[in-house]
């Protein structure tokens, strides 16, 4: 496979792309992303292969609005509150999935992870599409994700389609909110850390 080096420039060709199932890796406000349309199982499997990514890992479903969050998550006033503080932002929330949703792209889990990137550029890419991404993290699984274009052709080039040229601003990858237990879970430290979600909770009447 030849990967191709793309500016952002070229959404309608990387939207096409992404609508017949290849994979596009692209820089988000956190780390860079590796992109296949949500609902096709022959992308998330060569999404799999790409990334050498163990059977047992979730992927994280990303979108271009909060409204369409709640056609795959199990939502309540407590989720909904955290979706509008903190979304578009850094931040991924695991959330019960629907009956509905299928498992192949949940990776068998009955959670579903789900971000809204505050990055442009993606928002009007997954938007161009039609429909969300699966999008882990740029990267062979054990590997540092990757933050400019240079990176990621070091660890994929020939396993994946296209890579936008460029960098990432924060080089942080986003915080993961656990949020289908009793409890709210911080899994990983971000630039949002557990306090600024705890913060929101306690100023909208909630309690953890």
């Amino acid at each position: 496979m030849d990967t191709k080096i793309v500016d952002k420039s070229k959404l309608t060709t990387l939207a096409v792309a992404l609508r017949n199932e290849q994979i596009v890796a692209f820089p988000t406000e956190t780390v860079y992303g590796l992109g296949v349309v949500y609902d096709s199982k022959k992308a998330i499997e060569a999404l799999k292969i790409a990334k050498h990514r163990p059977e047992d890992k979730p992927f994280t479903l990303m979108v271009a609005s909060k409204d369409i969050i709640k056609d795959f998550a199990c939502l309540d006033e407590i989720k909904e509150c955290l979706i509008n503080a903190f979304m578009p932002g850094p931040i991924t929330f695991i959330f019960n999935k629907k009956d509905e949703v299928d498992p192949f792209i949940t990776n068998g889990y009955s959670t579903i992870a789900i971000r809204y990137p505050d990055d442009e550029f993606v928002v009007e890419l997954i938007r161009m599409v039609g429909k969300p991404l699966v999008v882990p993290s740029a990267n062979i699984s054990g590997m540092l994700p990757a933050i400019n274009h240079q990176e990621v052709l070091e660890q994929m080039d020939g396993s994946i389609d296209y890579v936008v040229e460029g960098a990432c601003t924060n080089r942080i990858a986003s915080t993961i909110i656990d949020l289908t237990g009793e409890k709210i879970k911080l899994l990983r430290q971000g630039e949002i850390r557990l306090e600024n979600i705890k913060e929101v909770l306690h100023a909208s009447g909630f309690s953890e």
